[in-house]
């Protein structure tokens, strides 16, 4: 939880996944983008391979 909001798990594809071992600033704006296009409203939070923990920012 962050603020007393629980977080939401997610997942993306090993594509980007894989950005991490070679581009850290590439691989945060994929995941970025990702789940902007996928989850409008939420923020990316915290990643931990496979994991994605997001926040639902909608009010």
């Amino acid at each position: 939880m962050i603020n007393d909001k629980p977080m939401m798990q997610s997942m993306m594809g090993e594509r980007i996944w894989q950005l991490m071992q070679v581009d850290q600033e590439e691989f945060k704006r994929e995941t970025r983008e990702y789940f902007t296009r996928g989850y409008p409203g939420f923020t990316v939070k915290r990643v931990k391979y496979p994991i994605v923990y997001l926040q639902d920012d909608r009010d």
